[in-house]
This record gives C-alpha cells, sequence and structure tokens, in this order.
C-alpha cells in the first residue's frame, strides 16, 4: 500500500522537470510525440474518430492539459485549447469517455519503448505491485467503494488502483494499472455502458468480480507476452500470499515480499547428529524459536538481521501439498523515536525463493520496490492522477494510463537530454533512488537529500557543523527506514493487521 511521504526525505523526482523555467513544455511534449511515435501507436491500436477533430489531436492535448499549470480541463479549454486543436471542450471529454478505446494497450507499448530507452539488463530488472487509494466522497461515481487505507488506519470510500511497474538502477517505468472494485458500499454505475462488450464494459465487470491476486497475474502475464521481461517481483505486506509466492513461480520470477506475521505456517527442519525433526510454525513462532537473541549485524548498513530456509507448501488444505524451498530474512526495524530497547513488534520479515541471496542482496533488491512509491506521489501531485473532471467510468479508467503515459514521457526525456535544467543532485537521485545499495550509494543520497536537511537548520544556532551533521544523519537513517518500510508505524500497522 502506498504510504504516506515526507518531503523532507524525500525530493520530488522526474516532474521536477515541469516546474524548470529552463523547459518549455509545450516544445519538449511535441518532440516526444513524434520521438515516441505516438500518432502511429495510436492508428495501430484503433484509436480513431469517424467525424470532428482527429483522435490523435484530442490524445496529444489529453496528455499534455496538466503540465500547463492548469487546474483543469475546462480551464485548459478556456485559455490554451486553441493553440493546440480546433477542439471544443465538449470534444475532449467526449474522448475521455470513449468506451471503445485501448488505453491499456497504449500504455503497454510506450512502456515497452521507455524500457527499452532506459538500456537496462533483464537482470537487473524487478516487477514491483502495489496500490494506492483516491479518496472520493462524490455520489454520482460509479465504482467508487470501501477499502480500509493504511496510511490513515481507517476504512475510506475512493478509488483503489492496483499498478504493475518495473524498476532498476536506471529508473522506474510504471507498466499496467487497473481499478479494483470492493464488495463494500459499493457505488454502481449511474448509466449503463452503451455497448456491454466494450473495453470499458469489460474492464468494469472485472474491477468488480477479481481479486487483486488475480489482477495482478493478468498485468504480469500481459507486460510479458509485450516483452517486457524482469527477473524479480517484489511487493509489500499486503501482497505476502502464497497467492503472490505461486504467480511468481509461475511466471518464472524470483519473488522477494514483505510477509505478514500472521498464521502462516512454515516447515522448520531441525537436526543433530544425523537425526532431523520438523515443525511448522508462524512467523511469530519461528522469530520467538530461532531468530530472538541471535541477530547478526549487516556489513556497511544499520539493521540486525537473521536468515532462516524453510519449506512452505503452497496449496491450500483441499488440495495436493505442494513445498518449496524459501528464505525468510528476519529484519529488526530501527525505531523512530531512537530508544536503546526495540518493541516487540519492531522486526519484519521477507520472503525470497532464491535461498542462495544473502541478506543485503535481499534488502538491496527490495529497495527498489521504494521507485513506486515515488510514482504514486508525483502521479497524485504533478501528473493528474484520476483529476479529470468526468463521473463516466471510461474517465477512470483513461486517467490512470494517461497518468502512466506522461510519467513514461518525463522518463524518456531524462534519458534523452541527460534531464537539461535539473539540479545533478536531483538526477543522480533519479537515477539511483529505485536501487539504493546502502555501501557504495550512500555519498549519493547524501547529496540528494542534504538540501532539505538544510531547511531545516536555517535558523539554528551554536556550532552550526555539528547541527548539519546531526540532521544529516537523522535524514538519511529516515530515509533508509522509509525506503524498507521499518519505521515503528509502519510495523506495528502490520502487526495490528495481523491480529485482526
Amino acid at each position: 500500500m502506498n504510504n504516506d511521504t515526507k518531503a523532507a526525505i524525500l525530493p520530488e523526482l522526474t516532474a521536477h522537470m515541469l516546474r524548470d523555467g529552463s523547459n518549455l513544455v509545450d516544445n519538449m511534449f511535441a518532440d516526444l510525440w513524434k520521438h515516441m511515435g505516438i500518432k502511429t501507436k495510436l492508428g495501430r491500436i484503433g484509436f480513431y474518430k469517424r467525424s470532428g477533430t482527429a483522435a490523435h489531436q484530442l490524445v496529444y492535448c489529453l496528455m499534455l492539459w496538466v503540465w500547463l499549470r492548469l487546474d483543469s480541463i475546462s480551464m485548459f479549454a478556456r485559455e490554451s485549447l486553441q493553440t493546440f486543436a480546433s477542439a471544443e471542450k465538449d470534444a475532449l471529454y467526449a474522448a475521455l469517455n470513449n468506451e471503445g478505446w485501448n488505453w491499456r494497450r497504449l500504455q503497454l507499448s510506450l512502456s515497452l519503448q521507455t524500457v527499452r530507452e532506459i538500456h537496462a539488463t533483464e537482470e537487473s530488472r524487478a516487477f514491483v505491485l502495489d496500490d494506492t487509494i483516491h479518496v472520493r466522497h462524490g455520489k454520482k461515481m460509479p465504482g467508487v467503494s470501501s477499502h480500509f487505507d493504511h496510511t490513515s488506519g481507517r476504512h475510506v470510500l475512493g478509488q483503489q488502483v492496483l499498478t504493475l511497474g518495473l524498476s532498476c538502477a536506471k529508473g522506474f517505468v510504471p507498466v499496467d494499472s487497473e481499478l479494483f472494485i470492493s464488495k463494500t458500499k459499493v457505488r454502481d454505475l449511474h448509466q449503463a455502458f452503451h455497448d456491454g462488450r466494450s473495453i470499458v464494459a469489460q474492464r468494469y465487470k472485472a474491477a468488480k468480480d477479481q481479486t487483486k491476486p488475480q489482477m495482478a497475474k493478468d498485468m504480469i502475464r500481459r507486460a510479458q507476452r509485450t516483452g517486457i521481461k524482469a527477473k524479480y517481483l517484489l511487493a509489500d505486506a499486503w501482497f505476502g500470499t502464497k497467492t503472490m509466492i505461486k504467480t511468481a513461480d509461475e511466471q518464472q520470477l524470483i519473488p522477494i515480499l514483505r510477509m505478514k506475521k500472521n498464521t502462516m505456517k512454515y516447515r522448520l527442519i531441525e537436526g543433530k547428529g544425523g537425526f532431523s525433526a520438523s515443525r511448522d510454525l508462524d512467523a511469530n513462532a519461528l522469530y520467538h524459536a530461532a531468530v530472538r537473541c541471535q541477530w547478526q549485524k549487516i556489513a556497511g548498513q544499520p539493521y540486525q538481521a537473521k536468515t532462516l530456509d524453510v519449506e512452505l507448501n503452497l496449496n491450500g488444505t483441499d488440495e495436493a501439498e505442494l513445498w518449496i524451498k524459501v528464505r525468510l530474512l528476519f529484519v529488526r526495524g530501527v525505531d523512530a523515536e531512537g530508544k536503546k530497547q526495540t518493541g516487540k513488534h519492531d522486526w519484519a520479515v521477507f520472503l525470497t525463493t532464491d535461498i542462495h541471496l544473502a541478506a543485503e542482496q535481499i534488502l538491496t533488491i527490495y529497495s527498489m520496490r521504494w521507485a513506486i512509491e515515488v510514482y504514486f506521489r508525483e502521479a497524485k501531485q504533478y501528473l493528474g492522477f484520476l483529476k479529470e473532471q468526468s463521473n463516466h467510468y471510461a474517465a477512470y479508467i483513461a486517467s490512470i494510463h494517461l497518468t502512466a503515459m506522461r510519467f513514461c514521457m518525463l522518463v524518456t526525456a531524462k534519458m534523452l537530454h541527460k534531464a537539461n535544467g535539473v539540479s545533478d543532485i536531483r538526477k543522480q537521485l533519479t537515477t539511483n533512488v529505485s536501487s539504493i545499495d546502502y555501501a557504495t550509494r550512500l555519498w549519493q543520497v547524501f547529496q540528494s537529500v542534504i538540501a532539505g536537511a538544510l531547511d531545516e537548520i536555517k535558523t539554528g544556532l551554536g556550532d552550526m557543523l555539528a547541527d548539519v551533521t546531526e540532521t544529516v544523519d537523522r535524514h538519511i537513517q529516515n530515509f533508509f527506514v522509509q525506503t524498507l518500510q521499518l519505521d515503528a508505524r509502519t510495523l506495528k500497522l502490520e502487526a495490528n493487521k495481523s491480529c485482526s
């Protein structure tokens, strides 16, 4: 689940380009549009209109409007639309509400091209899975339902978007997204689709009928069929299930998942003197039996850890047993208040099916998951995520994919132009934030967050050098803790959720 992020430890990334005065956004956008061949892609995928403004002109305007510092499509239509197309505002809304346009296929095409632009090897790539909630209160908004918000710790009405991205040391690329509708307080359609067989109608049905693991499996399959490949699958504890482990295995991916401290049983094999015995224990029991008081220091990292190789039955009780070997990594979290004694919930557990990965490798690879948190923050603040003012379900589908495609264009711009107009510090963070190697890249992170740290001590008195050192150390520590979600609040939320 997308967690609350703090500006002081998370500087703005790619979208900062849009606020740089040296960048003419419309010129940059036009160049990217041509470079990525979007007009040609639209024709191949089937974006067309029988009359009026051409489909490619409407899509051009729909992708561009949020970058012109405008609050809505209506304002764009009043102030700038005629500069880019001979269309009226109604034509833009009609395009958003089109039930037959395949926005997902267009995004997959642009995502594949963006992945190729960043030139990352398949061995260094990871699929990242996460969801985020956009709170909604309107009574006429179809597909709104109740979801548990892990940030606030309560249920809210809104739209939950499940997203699959690809993360590597050179950047992050959103690959696919789907709206998920829960079974609680659902607000159905206020008007029927024009064609019940349309793309949007089918996706509305999937949003209501499918579980998130089923959606995730379909998204991974689509990405791989498109040609987007990865070695790992990363997800936080809300996706740490047998279903996701099985999905990763079926798609030939190595999962590195944060696991819940629930009643899921692992088989611990113990033996001495040629004899062996096994016990089926959950995560909490394993912690007390084989981890507590046996922590080991990870070189170059501010954590203690303990690895256990155990077995896990991927099938349910009504199926034939399917036991596989997995490696569990227990990590002692860092208390936000700096207490010497950690609390009973101040530890986390990660799982991977690659039992040869060392503790530091597991944490380094898992840290690539943080890139999707960055993407959600950028999407909501700068890229128009679910901000189109329409109450048609088709507009929501269009919005989540338009947001992702805008991000893909910015990633491509950074690769093509080396982020002209963006400071070197921000460029380095954009390049490295998705794969943090604590031993070799620590100074690059220092450069990225030092600006936020200095803001905090501008008016400070006394020994300035000591203040700088102390504040920077704290910001760096907080960044690492948040990246791996080892802060006390997250650990406590996980523990409470597991017990409920």
